[in-house]
């Protein structure tokens, strides 16, 4: 895939134009992606973690805060993150949840603290030049032995604008090649929604564990 070279201030361009769609449109998203069930997702996250419960889970991009419902439901400690803040007072409102709020490309995270990320829908927005920072910040959030979920949609690695939201569009082994890059070591990954043929899946669902000196990977 070629990368585009995107100064500093365009990636902030690219970022600021991409948080207005939401803005604009973030009472049809919740309205739209309600009823949305990504159970497979969290039962693929919470089924990899290797500590005791309760889990401490960051659901990155939380938007309306539907899947923090769904965490703090079984018992979780859930924190959201988003950077529409239109988005953040939905999610602690229909959550109770925290939910912080924070640019995907200027990421302000604690170190070590969480057992789990929760990136469903999106980490696709990041520009790959900036891919490898954001994976970073997330691997250092993370505790020994942690574990990320992501989905994306899938593609050939195209990468532009689509429908007012800037988008990557990887492919498993692009998509792969990063992740581990950052400290991460595969554990799964899958084609989503479940029972469709390959062509009427266009999410591809990866799961990782966090690298560090004290474990070996899984």
């Amino acid at each position: 895939m070629s990368v585009p070279s995107l100064a500093a201030h365009r990636l902030q361009e690219i970022s600021a134009r991409t948080l207005a769609h939401y803005r604009r449109f973030a009472a049809d998203y919740r309205a739209g992606t309600l009823d949305h069930d990504v159970s497979q997702n969290i039962d693929a996250l919470l089924g990899a973690i290797r500590r005791t419960p309760p889990y401490r889970i960051l659901d990155l991009g939380c938007g309306p805060g539907r899947d923090l419902v769904a965490f703090r439901a079984r018992g979780h400690e859930a924190v959201g993150l988003d950077g529409c803040p239109e988005f953040v007072r939905m999610a602690r409102a229909a959550s109770g949840c925290e939910v912080w709020r924070q640019d995907l490309l200027a990421l302000r995270l604690p170190a070590r603290r969480f057992d789990g990320v929760f990136a469903n829908a999106v980490l696709f927005h990041v520009p790959s030049q900036a891919l490898l920072r954001v994976l970073g910040d997330l691997c250092a959030t993370l505790r020994p032995d942690g574990v990320l979920l992501s989905s994306n949609p899938r593609g050939r690695n195209e990468e532009g604008w689509a429908d007012g939201r800037y988008a990557c569009f990887h492919d498993f082994a692009t998509w792969r090649q990063a992740v581990e890059s950052a400290g991460f070591s595969l554990i799964d990954h899958y084609y989503r929604p479940p029972g469709k043929p390959r062509p009427q899946q266009p999410w591809l669902a990866t799961l990782w564990r966090k690298r560090s000196a004290d474990f070996d990977g899984g």
